[in-house]
């Protein structure tokens, strides 16, 4: 596709770069408005300048995408309040043998709890659990928060539904639940085990302070967790974009009280249920065999969309962060129609070819700063099927692969900065503003970590993701 007209290319590029600057920096002084509506103010801009014609704007919606973001999102909240995640917390401290045990624990229940529920979810989640047996035990703070985001970036590569992109990913490539946990899961599994070893050989001096020592247990029944600050947290990171310290101190004033907390309803009333005693361990239950039976569903093939979406109306409804996405596919589209990502394309698509070991390090270096400057879901969005009709040229299998190593690496930038991921932010965010204690994880402590640790990683696991 060649350049379109040269006021479609610079007002195309406007309203794109509203939309990226809103998201990115949703609190600018000069329009405070917020993710939602900078996306939605984006897509409106290029109907407005005529890149897209209403219709066009409607169809560039993605309706199974939605369906299996919404579904998803959704049995996460439950499960939380479930009491999934608590358990979760528990196995940090459980007989644990000194903090080397903790920190290697904490990268492995991250991992496994984000390649099921999301990572931005398990972040929210686990922070203050390893804020409260750090300090508890009077350990060092910064390698534990560096491995609850990193190692939760890492995990939710494995799966289809560990994060946005790989959502978008799924959708579009036709790959389904079973094939990409397949392909994927030796790189997740040996990434993790490279992180936890780079952040072991990093802070093994820190980490010696206490070698000797059990690390005691928490009480996790002290502090309680909402599902309505969860998916709003959810809801702002929505594709790897970044909360604000005051957003979370919002929700969290908002969801002090379940009743006012977010706009949830129950169409089989279980949240009502939930919240007045009733049977506990009975909806518990209901809820696992929900997502035990999600699942199941999925790895049989079914469709991923119907399947989540089907799971989420036995539970409850409701999200902002649908709104978000459908102005972003719109503006995404508005700006795929200028040709400006055509042409980038076009340039580096004869060095990025993945039938070479060059090829595939080209393609990868290329998604990893897109997915810095740009986020992640953008980024896929906008070379997803470019990058796939390039590998389909070459085989059905390399088609597979090439849609498998976007995942793989656009999850996996997400570790190279603090801006990179929002699950890099809200572990950050959480931990400053903890309410028995805070601590400022710096970006340059994180940049000293990350960078190694994102090479290193992104680069093995090309060599083990299956086409």
């Amino acid at each position: 596709m060649a350049f379109a007209a040269t006021d479609k290319v610079v007002l195309g590029s406007v309203a794109f770069a509203v939309f990226w600057v809103l998201a990115v920096f949703p609190a600018v002084p000069f329009l405070p408005i917020g993710r939602t509506a900078g996306s939605l103010l984006g897509a409106v801009l290029m109907v407005i300048f005529r890149i897209l014609t209403p219709n066009q704007a409607f169809a560039a919606i993605d309706l199974s995408i939605l369906g299996l973001l919404f579904g998803t999102m959704v049995v996460s909240v439950y499960l939380e309040r479930a009491d999934m995640f608590r358990y979760l917390g528990k196995l940090l401290s459980w007989k644990c043998q000194g903090t080397k045990d903790l920190l290697c624990r904490i990268c492995f229940i991250s991992a496994i709890s984000s390649s099921l529920f999301t990572n931005d979810t398990s972040c929210i989640v686990l922070t203050e659990f390893v804020l409260r047996i750090a300090r508890q035990n009077k350990v060092p703070l910064h390698p534990f928060l560096l491995a609850l985001a990193s190692s939760a970036n890492i995990g939710s590569s494995a799966t289809p539904i560990g994060n946005p992109q790989n959502l978008v990913i799924a959708i579009q490539s036709g790959i389904s639940f079973g094939e990409f946990l397949v392909g994927v899961i030796p790189a997740m599994l040996v990434g993790v085990v490279l992180n936890a070893l780079i952040l072991l050989v990093m802070y093994w001096k820190v980490l010696s302070v206490e070698k000797d020592e059990v690390i005691s247990e928490v009480d996790m029944n002290s502090h309680q967790f909402s599902p309505a600050t969860m998916s709003h947290l959810t809801s702002l990171e929505s594709q790897g974009l970044n909360p604000t310290a005051d957003a979370i101190d919002q929700i969290k004033n908002r969801t002090s009280s379940r009743e006012d907390a977010v706009p949830v309803q129950s169409m089989m009333e279980v949240e009502g249920d939930l919240a007045n005693g009733g049977n506990r361990l009975l909806r518990k239950m209901c809820v696992y065999l929900v997502t035990v039976g999600m699942l199941a569903a999925f790895l049989v093939g079914l469709n991923m969309s119907w399947t989540a979406v089907t799971a989420a109306l036995v539970l409850m409804v409701s999200y902002s962060l649908l709104v978000f996405f459908c102005g972003m596919f719109i503006t995404v589209e508005g700006f795929n129609r200028t040709g400006i990502p055509s042409t980038f394309w076009n340039l580096m698509e004869p060095h990025a070819r993945i039938n070479h070991v060059s090829g595939i390090a080209v393609l990868a270096l290329v998604v990893l700063v897109l997915s810095n400057v740009s986020s992640n879901v953008p980024t896929v969005l906008l070379l997803g099927a470019r990058v796939a009709a390039s590998a389909a040229a070459i085989s059905p299998i390399a088609e597979k692969k090439a849609w498998l190593i976007l995942a793989w690496v656009s999850t996996v930038a997400g570790n190279l900065s603090l801006l990179g991921s929002a699950a890099n932010l809200i572990v950050c965010e959480q931990a400053r503003r903890a309410q028995f204690g805070g601590y400022t994880l710096t970006f340059w402590r994180h940049l000293k970590f990350g960078v190694p640790s994102t090479l290193i990683v992104t680069a093995v696991g090309l060599a083990l993701v299956r086409g």
